[in-house]
Parts: C-alpha cells; sequence; structure tokens
C-alpha cells in the first residue's frame, strides 16, 4: 500500500512563514495555473482527473490551462504553495491554518472534500481504553494531526498531554518502531494505521471516526488569485464533481476510476477501496456545501485554532489564538476580523450545487 506522507506541520516552518519569509503570488488575471497534491485517498480524483482529461474538458470550458502537479513530500508542497510556486494545494484544514494562513498568506478552502472518518487512531499494545494511556510514551509526528487526534484522545477522558510522554517519530518509521516492545501507544493514518492495528494483542483505542468533521482534507486556493480569476474557481469545481459523481458510481466505469486512482496512488482496487471506507467523502456539491455553512464546520476550526495556538504553531507572534482570522459563509469570523487569512468560501460549492458551472 502507499505511504500517505500528509498531514505534517512543524512550528518551525509556520514560524519561518509568519516572520515573512513567504513570496505569495501575485494576483492578477491569467489564464495559466498550478495546483499541488500528494497522495492520500481523498485527493486521488485530482490525479485521475488529470490523467482522463476531465481537468482540461473544465479548463477549456473557461479558457484557462490547469496542471496538477504531484509533489512527493507534503510538507514541501504547502511551504511550495506558500512561497508562490504554486496557485492552489491539497491540503488539512489544519496546516493550511498553520503554515500558509498564519504565514500571511490569505488562502480560500474552495473544495471541502472529505473528513477522516477512522483513518487516524490510537493504537494501544498495554492496556484496553484511553484511560490506559496515562504514564505512558505516545509515538507519533509531533504537530502533527496525529498530535491533535491525542489532545482530542485525551480530551475525552479528562487526562491533559502532562499525563504522557509524545515521542515524535516520523510517519516512515512508524510502523517499524510499533513492533518494538518498548513502544506501547501509536498514533497514525491509514494506510500506516491498518498495519499498527494488526499486531497481535493491539486495540484501536480511539480514532477519528470520534470527532467527526475535525480532520478536513481540502482543495485551497489563493485568496487573490481566485478573485481575480472566478475562472479558476469554476473549473476546478465543475471537474472536481464530475469526477466524484464518476468515481461512486457502482459500475463498471465507477470501478475503472477507482481501479487507476488506487494505482496512481500505489495500491490495488482493494486496497484503495478499504481506505474510502475510513474517509467521509463529500461526494455532491450540495454535500460539500452543507457542512460548509454548519455550525459543526466553526466548532471543528475553534478546536484546531486552540490546539494549534496551545502548540505554537501559529507563529511567535502570535498572543491569542485570535491572532489569525478564519472566515465561513454567511459572515461568520473567527479570531481577527482585522487579519482573516482562512476562508471557506461558499460561492462555487453554491454554482456546482445548483449546475451553474
Amino acid at each position: 500500500m502507499a505511504i500517505s506522507i500528509k498531514r505534517i506541520a512543524t512550528a518551525a516552518t509556520a514560524l519561518a512563514l509568519a516572520l515573512g519569509l513567504a513570496a505569495p503570488l501575485q494576483a492578477a488575471e491569467k489564464k495559466d495555473f498550478k495546483i499541488a497534491w500528494t497522495i492520500y485517498a481523498g485527493w486521488m480524483p485530482w490525479p485521475y482527473a488529470q490523467q482522463a482529461g476531465i481537468v482540461k474538458k473544465w479548463a477549456d470550458k473557461y479558457g484557462i490551462s490547469i496542471e496538477l502537479v504531484q509533489v512527493n513530500d507534503y510538507v514541501e508542497s504547502i511551504n511550495q504553495y506558500t512561497a508562490g510556486k504554486f496557485d492552489g494545494v491539497t491540503v488539512t484544514n489544519m496546516d493550511t491554518l498553520t503554515i500558509p494562513s498564519a504565514g500571511g498568506v490569505d488562502t480560500t478552502a474552495l473544495i471541502i472534500g472529505d473528513y477522516s472518518n477512522g483513518n487516524d487512531g490510537l493504537v494501544l499494545k498495554k492496556g484496553k481504553s484511553v484511560k490506559d494511556i496515562k504514564g505512558q510514551k505516545v509515538n507519533l509526528v509531533e504537530l502533527s494531526v496525529s498530535h491533535y487526534l491525542l489532545a482530542r484522545a485525551l480530551d475525552s477522558v479528562k487526562l491533559a498531554e502532562k499525563d504522557i510522554k509524545v515521542v515524535n517519530t516520523s510517519d516512515a518509521d512508524i510502523v517499524a518502531a510499533a513492533a518494538s516492545a518498548d513502544v506501547t501507544a501509536i498514533v497514525t493514518w491509514n494506510p500506516q494505521l491498518a498495519e499498527v492495528a494488526k499486531g497481535p494483542g493491539r486495540i484501536l483505542a480511539f480514532d477519528s471516526s470520534k470527532i467527526p468533521g475535525e480532520i478536513m482534507d481540502l482543495t485551497v486556493v489563493n485568496t487573490d488569485t481566485l478573485k481575480d480569476n472566478p475562472a479558476l474557481g469554476k473549473a476546478l469545481a465543475g471537474a472536481w464533481f464530475e469526477t466524484l459523481a464518476l468515481m461512486k458510481a457502482d459500475d463498471a466505469a465507477g470501478k475503472a476510476a477507482r481501479t487507476e486512482m488506487a494505482k496512481l496512488s500505489g495500491t490495488d482496487l482493494a486496497g484503495y477501496d478499504a481506505q474510502l471506507k475510513t474517509t467521509f467523502m463529500y461526494w455532491d456539491a450540495k454535500a460539500s456545501l452543507a457542512f460548509a455553512r454548519s455550525p459543526e464546520i466553526v466548532k471543528a476550526m475553534d478546536l484546531v485554532r486552540t490546539f494549534s495556538f496551545d502548540h505554537g504553531l501559529l507563529g511567535e507572534g502570535a498572543k491569542t489564538k485570535d491572532a489569525v482570522g478564519i472566515a465561513f459563509p454567511g459572515g461568520k469570523t473567527l479570531g481577527n476580523p482585522k487579519n482573516v487569512k482562512m476562508r471557506f468560501d461558499d460561492t462555487y460549492l453554491q454554482q456546482a450545487a445548483d449546475g451553474k458551472l
């Protein structure tokens, strides 16, 4: 199965960007756009859509060109977007907030593609419930969504991070680490999670299905670029939802599309379908739109920004969790309304839902 190199934010990266090392794209009307992506179940529609000509079809409709570019390192893809080398990127909600937005790059979540619904989890080799984690060392990618999941798991049983010890372990090493007798608690994401949970006596004590909607997978674009080039938003939304309708279909065409997505991610159809089962996909624009407008998305982002501030991910200059403003449909804002740098925009979701793209 393919190793997913996603969901890793570092305080150092966020701080460097907050200090002004990012060089965002100069917004203007343009015709050629580049979107960066990395391998993950919920993002595989993009490379398939490009390969199948769906992206070109929609780009041609609006007289533009869109290139989907694979970047092998997830963090690097976000850094390159933040530095202005890409017009958009596939990224989680937490990493959007803590890297480009905290770094001063106004970023719009154009498409809310899915949320983790069991793709992230806490596995115990010693104990049977989250309460048993007290006093243990926990291996995970520090300051990633795994760290966030751990914090939420601890909170669910009224424990805190002071009650455990975090051991920073790279996602590439997490499966091997889990095999060590000294490692008793592991937090990771699929496909590594499936491998870690397989061992004898191992218990999946907590997973992201317990915190629905909090770990989102997005396609984001530079806000100023989108403002000056609405054709980009229309084309991306059109291509995305056409591809999802195709892959969801329980017919030969749908199976063929998912099979190709599986190959592009380095697995087979069974492996890819297994990952989709723990990924809550917003299969159509109406579903994504409803979530974008719901109170739940505001609650989720409040939890995420609180964690991010508490762990220094909003930058050295952030004095409170309100430092970075987050805007939602309907005029709702979290944080500083004069410093909105992350936006959930329902404009193109609405157009897609209404069939007006």
